[in-house]
């Protein structure tokens, strides 16, 4: 049996399972092969001793329910463990055969602070990711941490995350205090992405204050449902508030199968125009249909969601080219995530694209 404790750091880590220790499931990997699959992990979290003491002494007080959520899980010395032990995790990569992993800062990241707490500890955990990867050549990846309460400063923080240290792209935690990176506000972020060639990863978290109450029973704020509904709901506002019409090179990465996203293609398409012929209030013009904005700068992820049937949905929603092998590590399972990558129903084309091929490209990561 599960406790409440732990069910509760299920909800709040947006996991599949209770801290899903590499070796509780899975087979063990064959040894290596010029034919072996290889995988690059997407969605990885990581943390560092330095950002556990900080977020437990700046949240102390806090009454945000996802930064409650989030002390409970990082207070514990196994989860600490499972975040910052490197060798640990490279000991799992080499049992299940993943080839590298793509580290993000631990949701909520470094969005719960202040505007300059926020970004000072943005440079800080990006700095020791980078000598983290470079104590592991070929092994690991990074998404830099960025502060969007603090616009300007996220934006300097891009530039130098990925001229200078070398990063692969972004994370961010989806709304900041309530806030969606449609305001304009925000589009600092998005011009330094651009000229960096950055994705965003959009992790998702708790449902904001004005959403939120609904889903508290049942457990439904977090991995349940309200982690997926409210990022969802955050990557609508981009398509329809016309982001990408201002930014059509920007790159926004979902896990969880897209967070629901492919499967409201058809109504996106159908119920927009018709609101727009109706003119109602509030509905912006868009140069494309926004099936079309999904298909061209979204990627969607496998992380948490190791099920044949969306994996095959997905392929023919958003084509296999805007797919990415992710396992949402240490909260799911390796072994897992692999045995279901290697094993789906996929052309081994596809396959090859969905377990490394386009994290090489979007994420510019050299094998």
């Amino acid at each position: 049996m599960v406790d409440q404790t732990k069910r509760s750091l299920l909800a709040a880590a947006g996991a599949g399972m209770v801290l899903g220790i590499a070796g509780a499931r899975g087979s063990v990997a064959k040894a290596p092969s010029e034919s072996r699959l290889k995988l690059i992990g997407t969605e990885e979290h990581f943390a560092t001793p330095e950002y556990i003491e900080t977020f437990l002494k700046l949240t102390a007080n806090s009454t945000s329910l996802g930064d409650q959520y989030a002390r409970m899980f990082v207070s514990k010395p196994e989860s600490r463990r499972l975040l910052t032990d490197f060798d640990l995790r490279i000991a799992d990569m080499n049992r299940y055969g993943v080839d590298l992993l793509l580290l993000s800062l631990v949701a909520p990241g470094v969005q719960a602070f202040s505007p300059e707490e926020g970004t000072a500890l943005a440079r800080s955990v990006n700095d020791e990711m980078a000598v983290i990867i470079k104590q592991h050549p070929g092994r690991l990846a990074g998404l830099a941490a960025v502060a969007p309460q603090d616009p300007h400063g996220a934006a300097q923080e891009v530039d130098r995350a990925i001229a200078q240290l070398g990063l692969n792209g972004i994370v961010i935690n989806s709304h900041t205090n309530g806030e969606f990176l449609d305001d304009p506000k925000f589009w600092p972020i998005f011009d330094a992405c651009v000229r960096n060639n950055a994705a965003i990863y959009l992790h998702p978290t708790f449902p904001p204050d004005a959403m939120i109450v609904p889903y508290e029973k049942y457990q439904l704020q977090g991995a349940l449902m309200g982690l997926g509904a409210e990022c969802s709901l955050h990557a609508a506002r981009l398509i329809f508030g016309g982001i990408f019409d201002r930014y059509p090179e920007l790159q926004i990465v979902l896990g969880h199968g897209g967070e629901g996203l492919p499967y409201w293609l058809y109504r996106f398409d159908n119920i927009h125009a018709l609101l727009l012929s109706v003119k109602a209030p509030g509905m912006v013009p868009l140069k494309r249909r926004p099936s079309d904005y999904v298909r061209s700068n979204f990627y969607v992820t496998t992380s948490g969601m190791f099920w044949n049937p969306v994996l095959e949905f997905c392929v023919k929603a958003v084509g296999a080219d805007r797919i990415l092998f992710a396992v949402d590590s240490p909260f799911e399972n390796l072994g897992e995530a692999a045995d279901f990558m290697r094993n789906s129903p996929l052309s081994a084309k596809d396959k090859a694209l969905i377990a490394h091929g386009n994290a090489q490209r979007i994420f510019q990561i050299k094998m």
